[in-house]
């Protein structure tokens, strides 16, 4: 059972409901899911990440590898070290930057490794994130803090460097679809007899359509009648951008998902959306609209052939685990002299390392321009023929 709404929740999530009713009316009756995730997470005050609730950490809806365990952010500044050296140097630029966690340990252990970034710039659509990322940016050196920047939208001017999306691709607003006999079908939401919102189905337009049936017919198993899932179309414009920006540099992306033949398996027959609200997961969208995060699974094959189109290669692809082993967590824990603190980063890496926790389900991509270096978090495992 998931845990009750305060009364501020409840009058919250009631004034978004409110919107996205007048949103249904507007448009005759139903709005696709995109466009509900879309309102859900981000309508101006109101949507999950343009609201002030908590949502990082045990006090809030889920907990980030980041916010978990700075071991995690030790390995990415290792990673970052190696491009920023192969290339000469360069900046950095996460986007979506969480409670900035990772950025103040990011830059703290690239000052160690002496491979600091020309800038680091976090690019945040939350103003409650951004105020928290400015508040533990604050507390840094004046050295470091010196060199972060926050950026207000995409950067225009050529970027060299790394750039980071630590789980920000799962949060992109995406289509439903259903798979019946005559046609495939969009699921979105409308009001129902009873006047709550409900999921409704309508004929998909061409847009979704050709997106399923490209999907399908690279499949190698058939999918079954009825069968339910998302495609997120937003993931090849922004692949684009990123392509129109970076000159010489990579992409780091950090996400849960798989390559598209395990995404669209027969036996996954309803997707991979899920709500996260207080530290439980839970699989309706059409509850707590507005306090509770909404997330679906990465296709990492149209991430692949995005990147391709924009002009990217495919540097390496891996789970979690084999990045982390690649980039010294083993060695990070080791060098710990205090035994129970030693014990604790060990208890923690297992949190990131096995197959029953994160260590499997996330993985992570490398895209680049103008940079053949290599990296070692995918000196241990290849997975880019899965693609």
């Amino acid at each position: 059972m998931l845990p009750a709404l305060s009364t501020e929740e409840r009058d919250h999530s009631a004034r978004l409901e409110a919107l996205i009713r007048g949103r249904i009316t507007d448009a005759g009756g139903w709005i696709d899911f995109e466009t509900f995730m879309e309102l859900a997470l981000y309508a101006p005050g109101l949507g999950y990440y343009s609201a002030g609730s908590a949502k990082l950490g045990p006090a809030g809806d889920f907990i980030t590898a980041p916010e978990l365990t700075d071991l995690y952010s030790r390995c990415v500044a290792y990673q970052c070290a190696e491009i920023l050296a192969a290339l000469g140097g360069g900046e950095i630029i996460e986007f979506g930057g969480g409670s900035g966690r990772m950025a103040s340990v990011v830059l703290s252990a690239l000052e160690q490794l002496d491979m600091l970034p020309e800038r680091y710039a976090i690019l945040e659509v939350s103003a409650d994130l951004k105020a928290r990322q400015q508040g533990r940016i604050g507390a840094l050196p004046e050295r470091l803090r010196r060199r972060v920047c926050f950026l207000e939208r995409w950067p225009s001017a050529p970027v060299c460097g790394v750039l980071l999306a630590n789980e920000v691709l799962d949060a992109f607003a995406c289509q439903r679809f259903a798979l019946r006999p005559s046609a495939i079908q969009a699921l979105g939401v409308g009001v129902a007899a009873d006047g709550a919102l409900a999921e409704i189905e309508r004929p998909a337009d061409e847009r979704l359509r050709d997106a399923c049936e490209a999907i399908i017919r690279g499949l190698p198993q058939e999918l079954p009648g009825g069968y339910r899932s998302e495609v997120c179309l937003r993931v090849g414009p922004w692949i684009a951008g990123i392509g129109a920006v970076l000159e010489r540099g990579v992409l780091l992306i950090f996400d849960y998902g798989l390559p598209r033949a395990h995404y669209y398996h027969p036996e996954r027959r309803d997707g991979t959306l899920r709500c996260h609200f207080k530290q439980r997961a839970h699989a309706d969208p059409l509850t707590r609209i507005g306090v509770q995060d909404i997330t679906a699974w990465v296709d990492f094959t149209r991430v692949a052939e995005a990147a391709d189109a924009a002009g990217l290669e495919v540097l390496g692809f891996a789970t979690q685990a084999a990045f982390l082993l690649g980039t010294g967590i083993g060695e990070l824990i080791a060098r710990t002299a205090d035994p129970r603190e030693r014990a604790q980063a060990a208890s923690e890496a297992r949190q990131l390392l096995l197959p029953g926790e994160m260590g499997e389900a996330f993985k992570v991509m490398a895209l680049a321009r103008r940079c053949r270096a290599a990296l070692s978090g995918f000196a241990h495992q290849d997975l880019r023929a899965s693609l």
